[in-house]
């Protein structure tokens, strides 16, 4: 395989870092990862780069996933099955299911990256994680040199975590995930648990709502909340919403009643990290060329000219003072290369 050599990776990361790959090759079918180990340094793998910090320069070979393609793949009595190549726009690969009649992605409409990319991060929105509705991974082992299947019970998915993290896989670039098939029930649940998506129905007079109603009402919400990365690179939401035990949720619903909690299981709770962020004074806020979003407290953005190591002051000084003011941590959601 003929590799690209120093290969600008300002335009393959949505936040607009600079930085330069030692190697780059685009794949566009799973074949071309066979002969991926003719190069012997470091690999990784890269998506739609909506969810990377880079941080200069990468002395590797980046693969960056373009498989295409979507199909119906069976349907039985209970469930249409659904396969969609890595390197397809997860948005795009969600309406495309609502326009052939097999609802069940609707909730994570407008979600920027990559099919492929979904489950490492088992992205989620509006209360639903992908995890949920998602049947194999289809993979390339480099060390192993094969292909492998890796079905939903063995994915191991928890809170936007899954076993492509946990074990490292992806950050190691020691798998690359092909397709993903996707198992969606035909008994539809609508769900419109969120207030804002509820809201956003109640506006547009809508009582009983379809699929293709809540995706339009939830892509209505991120539009008016968060930025487009085309016109502000930001890479969304950049911290975790911290998962607590039931006596700090307590301690902190008690000296702060506004604070938003969603039980979770196991008596944890989960608190709204913009709510925690913007209350330490950082909504709007910017230290240099970076800061926080002036209509979403959570979202980071790059005003212009920013570098990986701009990011990472940001980060920690938000990270300091959500600290210092409600002693809880923050952890960030992106990959940092």
């Amino acid at each position: 395989m003929e590799f690209e050599h120093n290969v600008d990776l300002s335009r393959f990361n949505t936040l607009a870092l600079p930085g330069r790959a030692a190697a780059y090759q685009k794949i566009t079918g799973a074949g071309q990862l066979t002969v991926a180990n003719d190069f012997a340094g470091r690999r990784f793998i890269l998506g739609g780069g909506s969810n990377l910090v880079l941080n200069g320069d990468f002395d590797g070979l980046v693969l960056h996933m373009a498989i295409p393609g979507k199909r119906l793949v069976k349907e039985d009595g209970e469930a249409f099955y659904i396969e969609a190549g890595a390197g397809e726009n997860w948005h795009d690969f969600v309406q495309w299911t609502l326009q052939q009649g097999w609802p069940g992605l609707e909730n994570l409409s407008l979600i920027p990256g990559t099919v492929g990319a979904a489950p490492i991060q088992n992205i989620g929105a509006y209360g639903l994680e992908v995890g949920e509705m998602l049947h194999s991974v289809n993979a390339w082992d480099f060390k192993n040199q094969a292909f492998f299947t890796v079905d939903r019970n063995n994915c191991r998915f928890a809170y936007r975590d899954s076993l492509f993290k946990q074990e490292g896989w992806h950050l190691n670039g020691q798998i690359a995930i092909t397709s993903v098939i996707f198992r969606l029930p035909k008994a539809w649940v609508v769900n419109t648990r969120y207030a804002d998506v509820t809201q956003e129905l109640a506006a547009q007079q809508i009582a009983a709502a379809t699929a293709q109603d809540i995706a339009q009402a939830i892509i209505a919400v991120r539009q008016r909340k968060l930025p487009d990365p085309a016109t502000i690179p930001n890479c969304g939401s950049f911290f975790h919403n911290p998962l607590v035990d039931s006596a700090t949720a307590g301690r902190l619903k008690s000296a702060h009643p506004a604070l938003p909690q969603y039980p979770q299981p196991a008596g944890r709770v989960k608190l709204a990290a913009g709510w925690l962020i913007e209350q330490a004074g950082w909504k709007g806020k910017r230290l240099g060329s970076v800061g926080m979003y002036e209509k979403q407290a959570l979202v980071l953005v790059n005003h212009g000219g920013a570098n990986g190591n701009d990011v990472q002051q940001t980060m920690a000084a938000v990270q300091a003072d959500v600290t210092a003011q409600f002693g809880v941590a923050l952890t960030p959601e992106p990959v940092f290369l």
